[in-house]
């Protein structure tokens, strides 16, 4: 499949996803079902953000192997098919049990397949050739540092009491923006190769 295929492909999909999300968010919150909306916006979204990004890459932006992409592919895919239906397993669960111990457990779900998606991102910048591990993780890198600054910056501004975020909110975040920052950073790192 070509790049631009591949790119419309993705986009589309983003497109109607976000629709779909877009329709359950309305639906849901007249049944006052706002988390799960929530969710379902936020899938939405990030297939959306994750065209976006895909559409900013540079065309020789990945120089791994075709086997090694599609194994890449398809353990990020499953892990987060896995993620999305466990995360909201976990949030119906969550109001109808009682007792920290298993509310814990149920709470938790989720973290297992995004230790797989972490598994197959270290997998996958451990068998790339050595420019293509520089790429990946110079842009880790530029993520790590930019998001370590915004919280940081906010941290400051929540101790000033400007801004006042739950930390549930702040805390459940952080990986989101880091894999944003990194698609971003990802795109400006490759074409400073190429």
């Amino acid at each position: 499949m070509s790049r631009n295929v591949q790119s419309m492909w993705l986009l589309s999909s983003a497109v109607l996803l976000a629709g779909a999300g877009a329709v359950v968010m309305q639906l849901a919150s007249f049944s006052g079902n706002t988390k799960l909306s929530g969710v379902l916006f936020g899938i939405a979204t990030g297939m959306g953000i994750a065209a976006i990004l895909r559409r900013l890459m540079p065309e020789d932006c990945d120089a791994a192997p075709p086997a090694l992409r599609k194994r890449y592919t398809r353990e990020v895919i499953i892990a987060m098919l896995a993620y999305a239906v466990l995360l909201v397993v976990s949030i119906l669960l969550l109001k109808q049990v009682d007792g920290a111990p298993l509310r814990a457990l149920i709470a938790l779900l989720p973290v297992p397949p995004i230790v797989l998606v972490l598994r197959a991102m270290i997998r996958y910048i451990r068998d790339v050739d050595e420019l293509q591990q520089r790429i990946e993780l110079e842009a880790v890198s530029f993520a790590t540092a930019f998001v370590s600054l915004v919280y940081l910056t906010g941290g400051f501004l929540q101790s000033a009491k400007v801004i006042d975020v739950p930390s549930n909110a702040a805390m459940i975040w952080v990986f989101p923006l880091v894999c944003l920052a990194y698609g971003l950073a990802k795109a400006v790192v490759a074409r400073r190769y190429n």
